[in-house]
């Protein structure tokens, strides 16, 4: 079992509340439409085809995701989305990765860099964190859902690298060509999943305590909670005790 981010963590638990205020659907619909850019068939298209599995796990209608195809493929209007990945420093030097996607892309940038400034981080230049974090593939499970011998026996057959656990949901983790696969086990032996996406998982955490791990939750908290953020990436780690001392 490897290290787990506590963003990522918290980001799971959140996962229910954002589909209930339905701000999941806005961020799935802006991915399928920038993944359909690159074709409108699912099975020609795997980043398609992954957004819309993500859309269908949280019970977004049919009729919304076939609008947001089209959209992307240019059949109807409303598609001019543009996809920007931030990459910055967060308080206590925690590396920080934010995905956007905009349709007016001075506006982000502006309100992004004053997140960053307001909440002691630091935008930087492209590559300046990117090279802490590895391209994979995430399938996120709820702890009770499966055991480790019978989550492990699936995921590795199936191509999968690596198994984490932070005590409340399991983490399987691929080479993005293996996502695929890797889904379509696990989901053929009956196990569901909370989440499966393709994103940028850290090599390496850095610890942070007291003010700074304060910081830099407020920091993530606030960027995923901006309209056209789709998804935050960071390398923190903070104790268990030091986040129930915040609760």
């Amino acid at each position: 079992m490897s290290g787990h981010s506590k963003w990522a963590t918290i980001k799971h638990k959140k996962a229910a509340l954002d589909a209930k205020r339905g701000k999941v659907f806005t961020r799935l619909i802006k991915e399928i439409m920038i993944a359909a850019r690159s074709g409108g068939d699912p099975d020609s298209n795997a980043r398609l085809r992954t957004a819309i599995t993500a859309a269908k796990a949280v019970s977004m209608p049919a009729d919304n995701i076939k609008r947001a195809v089209m959209r992307g493929t240019g059949e109807l209007e409303g598609g001019q989305i543009e996809e920007i990945m931030f990459e910055g420093y967060g308080p206590g030097g925690a590396a920080v990765m934010v995905l956007t996607a905009t349709d007016n892309r001075n506006r982000t940038v502006s309100e992004i860099r004053h997140a960053f400034s307001k909440h002691g981080g630091n935008l930087g230049e492209v590559g300046s964190v990117g090279w802490m974090f590895e391209r994979k593939s995430q399938i996120v499970i709820e702890g009770e859902k499966t055991t480790e011998d019978q989550l492990m026996e699936i995921a590795a057959e199936a191509g999968a690298d690596d198994i984490r656990n932070d005590g409340e949901s399991w983490e399987v983790l691929s080479e993005p060509s293996s996502h695929d696969a890797v889904l379509a086990a696990i989901q053929k032996a009956g196990i569901p999943t909370t989440e499966a996406t393709i994103g940028m998982i850290p090599k390496n955490l850095v610890k942070l305590e007291g003010s700074q791990a304060k910081g830099m939750l407020k920091l993530a908290d606030v960027l995923e909670e901006h309209d056209d953020v789709q998804n935050v990436y960071s390398n923190f780690d903070i104790d268990e005790s030091e986040l129930e001392s915040m609760s």
